[in-house]
């Protein structure tokens, strides 16, 4: 981990230092619990995550390897996919947007279709 000269100097405090560590574990838990409780929603859940897991990994480095195979298995998985042909990107795409609709839909089933959703909406009312 490469370190700026604040946070050198913030590191040569020992009782400041580990204040700032605990609030950097304390914000980076907070993003990535909020990101995995979003992860079955249609939304950013993992992009959540992995930003907690960059806010983490500035201070532990357990987290900066997991971003790390983060990173890694992301760019396998997206250059596996631009080496397909173009009907096997859009049938992904397809059924990741009919998964993503679906989850929508128990959810709002689940918990009930609020009031701002329009009437014309099918399946919800």
């Amino acid at each position: 981990m490469a370190r700026s000269r604040w946070r050198r100097r913030l590191a040569s405090r020992r009782t400041l230092d580990h204040g700032y560590r605990v609030c950097v574990g304390i914000v980076g838990g907070a993003i990535v619990a909020l990101g995995l409780v979003t992860i079955p929603l249609p939304g950013p859940g993992w992009l959540t995550v992995i930003a907690g897991l960059f806010v983490l990994a500035t201070e532990f480095l357990l987290a900066e390897r997991l971003l790390e195979f983060t990173k890694r298995h992301v760019k396998r998985w997206t250059d596996w996919v631009k080496g397909r042909p173009v009907w096997v990107r859009v049938l992904i795409g397809l059924a990741t947007a009919a998964f993503v609709y679906g989850i929508l839909v128990v959810t709002l089933h689940v918990t009930g279709v609020p009031g701002w959703v329009p009437g014309w909406v099918p399946l919800w009312r």
